[in-house]
């Protein structure tokens, strides 16, 4: 079982930043994918940001692409997403995701993401 906190939401005006954390409690995390989802009030989740186990494979949702960078910490079991130039529309509650095993690709299709966090609330607005 992998246990993931996030922290780092807010509330911020907008084109401001912010950083969000994952910390997860299982020392094979480095060998997984790990996701970065958001899901706004009635609204579908949806897939922002996730990044190979090695870290050098990244993919972005497209409406993220250019402003969010998902980077991670093998060593210390933390997995970021650095959110520049922030929108109202960006406003959801934000959850960390561990692939369902090691051989997953990255991929922003949650249903290959096996262990959530319970999330982190990120308001954007004036």
């Amino acid at each position: 079982q992998v246990q993931l906190v996030e922290s780092g939401g807010g509330s911020v005006q907008p084109g401001g930043s912010l950083r969000l954390s994952c910390s997860a409690s299982r020392s094979s995390l480095p060998y997984h994918v790990i996701g970065w989802f958001r899901q706004a009030p009635g609204q579908e989740r949806e897939g922002v940001a996730c990044i190979s186990a090695n870290g050098g494979t990244t993919l972005y949702a497209d409406s993220v692409k250019g402003r969010f960078t998902i980077s991670r910490d093998n060593a210390e079991s933390m997995v970021y997403l650095q959110m520049n130039s922030l929108k109202p529309e960006d406003t959801a509650v934000y959850s960390c995701a561990v692939a369902a095993t090691m051989a997953t690709v990255p991929t922003l299709s949650s249903g290959a993401y096996a262990y959530w966090g319970q999330g982190t609330q990120v308001n954007v607005s004036k």
